[in-house]
């Protein structure tokens, strides 16, 4: 089986590889860079936008060149703001070759605001986290949730949780695509 993903991340790419992993056997997982649409830090609708343009991007460019693929999967990181507080989350989107859409989400964890006041003036996540570590590219690594959960967590492991509940519409097509 086939599945594009909207990046050429290597995370993005693993993560997709292992969730489909668990319903799905022989898999080939394809990165295809595409653009989201949204600003780099989405914030709220802007990142199930996000994720959506991605996935829907992607199934136009498997109609064109004939790729062969089966699912398209769109992956966004954003913020929302949620019982007065913000945290981040990843957004998934996932369409079949037919068209049919599902969504998941990560667990979501919060920021703190020293953060969020960069995120809010449109400066990548990604970006705050390499300033804070004083490392580069974190967002290709561990990521926020690794620094913020001291390791515990990272971000192959956070956008896998979201990615295994995106495909349950597909797991149960009856109920969700009659």
């Amino acid at each position: 089986m086939k599945i594009l993903v909207g990046s050429k991340n290597p995370v993005k790419i693993a993560s997709v590889k292992e969730a489909f992993s668990n319903y799905f056997d022989e898999l080939e997982v394809v990165g295809v860079e595409v653009d989201s649409g949204v600003p780099v830090q989405p914030v709220n609708d802007e990142t199930f936008i996000g994720a959506q343009n991605r996935a829907v991007k992607l199934l136009h460019i498997n109609k064109d060149r004939n790729l062969g693929g089966e699912f398209f999967v769109g992956i966004e990181g954003g913020i929302a703001k949620q019982f007065e507080r913000w945290f981040a989350f990843g957004c998934v989107c996932i369409i079949d070759k037919d068209g049919k859409v599902g969504f998941g989400m990560s667990p979501h964890f919060e920021l703190p605001n020293s953060v969020v006041e960069k995120l809010l003036k449109g400066v990548e996540l990604g970006d705050v986290m390499d300033e804070i570590m004083n490392q580069q590219n974190t967002k290709q690594k561990h990521g926020a949730i690794g620094y913020f959960t001291n390791g515990v967590m990272n971000r192959k492991e956070l956008y896998i949780e979201g990615l295994k509940v995106a495909v349950v519409p597909f797991l149960h097509k009856e109920m969700f695509f009659s």
